[in-house]
């Protein structure tokens, strides 16, 4: 069974249709024994940093999901408030993966970061199993994770922006696979066959 964590800011439905039409179980829940027996975890993210920090606060599941063992998927937000610290607020996020979020710099282009954009990675990785470098994805964001060794594919938005990073058994993705069409929906199965 796929926990999906209910944060109340987040497009819950998006993603919730995106497994099921990968026919698999799953539930929308704050339940932090559900979340624990889960086989997979996604902690989906639309909104702003402080407000899901906030949730997870009240809702007392930052320790929950910090100690995790099983695949965990952070989408969009959901993966920026895995890292340490974001510009967004100003907060101390998760702290699961190292490094600061921070505001996308202003190279002349729209901001928000919104549509299509092309995945490039040069490592074997696998949740890109099945893709070539090239493929598109869907993207909405005004904040960037760090290049790091968290980093594992990138798109060009003016600099190089992670956009599909892991540590362990967390995993995540600065688009959204559950609007990525084809690409996106094989990303969500590669991440629930782990």
């Amino acid at each position: 069974m796929i926990a999906i964590i209910n944060t109340g800011v987040a497009n819950l439905r998006s993603v919730a249709n995106a497994v099921e039409r990968l026919d698999r179980p799953y539930e929308l829940t704050t339940d932090a024994a559900v979340i624990q027996a889960a086989n997979h975890v996604i902690l989906p993210g639309v909104g702003h940093a402080q407000a899901s920090m906030k949730s997870l606060q009240n809702m007392q599941l930052i320790p929950v999901i910090k100690q995790l063992k099983q695949p965990v998927l952070g989408i969009c937000l959901g993966m920026q408030i895995l890292y340490e610290y974001t510009e967004e607020g100003d907060i101390p996020c998760l702290g699961i993966l190292p490094g600061r979020v921070s505001r996308i710099r202003d190279y002349g282009l729209s901001l928000p970061h919104m549509g299509w954009n092309s995945l490039d990675w040069e490592q074997p990785f696998p949740l890109l199993e099945g893709l070539e470098p090239g493929c598109r994805v869907y993207f909405v964001h005004s904040f960037r994770a760090p290049v790091n060794a968290t980093t594992r594919a990138s798109v060009h938005y003016g600099e190089i922006v992670p956009a599909l990073v892991s540590q362990d058994n967390f995993f995540g993705t600065q688009f959204h696979p559950e609007r990525s069409g084809d690409t996106g929906s094989l990303i969500l199965r590669n991440f629930l066959n782990l």
